[in-house]
């Protein structure tokens, strides 16, 4: 971690990250494209329940990155009984916040799915889709900090393995349940929770078998309000990451059901395209995070620095040629998913114009992480909020009213502008603090090498 070349660190990180995330989308995108197939209403299902995913998401990544920051800090500290009590109370956490999450969504399900915006027609098929994903909860939840230990102690590759084994299982499973059992929409999730669990126990077992650094007890689990506040303080970036995801989500479905079940679908097919590229730049970032946490906590201000910059250069390059390709075969990609020409018009002009600045995103991804893995919660937090709060909220509620169907098809892209000017003087004020941090850490090191020579 502070000794090989930055390209070839974050290269090796990233890669096994990349793949599961890529892996993870994929399935996802396995789910809609056959859902889709069995009509435009079931399709919209999808992107109905999405926001119920990433209510889960957001709880499990807030406490499973906040407390992977810490792993890879106090390990960079050399402070391993630590890093054992952060990943202990993350899991078990998590494992609570799953359940509740269950429960009460199980409980509420019909009333939950016509908040989300199901219109009478959609409804039956999100519900059915919706409650076997929330009786998945609770192994989300717990895979995410499993998974984000294992990247924060270097083992990327094992945490690939764990992820990638179950969404290529999810994508075997998908047609046999939905069309072999027929199951339908049901069959969608069912199959989902089957590879979530097997992920679960996977990563599980890397733990159990004592193929990791870190140690995850029930006797391990902080008894100290201070540990909670810093995994979740630390975490909160995510949770405003994906939380105001979901609310974005619902205020989107909304506004996209007074033009029809077609304007759901597009979005939903949208959602899980742009997840897939997307999924490269978070691969990316969350390979620079350990790399960058373990060095910030070892003082090696300048490997801080490279790696951060690699990482963006990398994320920038691939996501510009995957936006191309998307700005250019934006419709033959959408007919793929439900040939319906009303989707494939809607769908590929939002397609098209969020192609346009998708390119952005490298900086505000990358940036975001940067923060968390720094200790920078603030300002992490802020620029999580801007994204899908601050700014497309009160867009998606204005926009539309303005122009339409249009309005809301361009809503996320205007977000995501504003979103990109407002990340760029946040990424100065921290390199100048990194600066400070470096001349400050300059004559203590001068200082010991004096003691060194004496000693000599």
């Amino acid at each position: 971690m502070t000794a090989t070349p930055i390209p070839k660190l974050v290269t090796s990180m990233a890669i096994p990250t990349v793949v599961s995330m890529l892996i993870m989308s994929i399935y996802n995108m396995a789910d809609t494209f056959f859902v889709s197939q069995l009509g435009t209403s079931a399709g919209g299902a999808v992107g109905i329940v999405f926001p119920i995913m990433t209510i889960i998401q957001s709880l499990g990544f807030t406490i499973a990155i906040g407390a992977s920051s810490m792993v890879s800090r106090t390990l960079g500290e050399k402070n391993d009984k630590a890093a054992d009590t952060y990943a202990s109370t993350a899991f078990f956490t998590a494992l609570f916040v799953g359940a509740v999450i269950a429960a009460i969504g199980l409980s509420f399900i019909n009333p939950l799915m016509k908040l989300l915006g199901a219109t009478p027609t959609i409804l039956p098929y999100a519900r059915d889709y919706g409650q076997y994903i929330f009786i998945g909860a609770p192994f989300m939840c717990c895979s995410y900090v499993m998974n984000n230990a294992l990247r924060a102690e270097g083992k990327a590759t094992f945490s690939m393995v764990g992820l990638s084994a179950g969404g290529i299982l999810n994508i075997i499973l998908d047609p046999i349940f939905i069309f072999t059992f027929g199951l339908g929409t049901a069959g969608a999730a069912i199959a989902t929770i089957i590879s979530q669990f097997i992920s679960f126990l996977i990563l599980l077992s890397f733990y159990v078998g004592r193929k990791s650094l870190v140690v995850i007890r029930i006797k391990d689990i902080s008894r100290s309000f201070s540990t909670y506040y810093t995994i979740f303080t630390v975490g909160m970036p995510s949770f405003f990451r994906q939380g105001l995801a979901t609310i974005a989500s619902i205020f989107l479905n909304v506004a996209a059901s007074a033009y029809g079940d077609a304007a759901i679908a597009a979005i939903s097919i949208n959602n899980r395209i742009f997840m897939l590229i997307l999924s490269v730049v978070l691969g990316i970032g969350q390979g620079f995070m350990p790399v960058c946490g373990y060095n910030f906590g070892a003082k090696i201000y300048n490997r801080v620095r490279e790696s951060y910059w690699f990482a963006l250069k990398l994320g920038t390059v691939i996501v510009a040629t995957l936006s191309v390709i998307g700005l250019i075969f934006a419709p033959q990609v959408m007919a793929v998913f439900r040939d319906d020409p009303q989707v494939i018009e809607i769908g590929s002009f939002i397609m098209r114009i969020q192609c346009a600045v998708m390119v952005l995103h490298p900086l505000l991804m990358v940036s975001t992480m940067l923060f968390q893995s720094t200790g920078s919660s603030l300002s992490g937090t802020f620029l999580s909020m801007c994204r899908q709060g601050i700014y497309f909220i009160p867009l998606i509620n204005i926009l539309p009213r303005l122009f339409g169907l249009r309005g809301v098809q361009i809503t996320q892209t205007c977000a995501d502008v504003l979103c990109f000017l407002t990340c760029i003087p946040l990424v100065i004020n921290f390199f100048r603090r990194l600066k400070r941090l470096e001349a400050e850490a300059q004559p203590q090191e001068s200082k010991n090498q004096e003691k060194e020579s004496i000693s000599i």
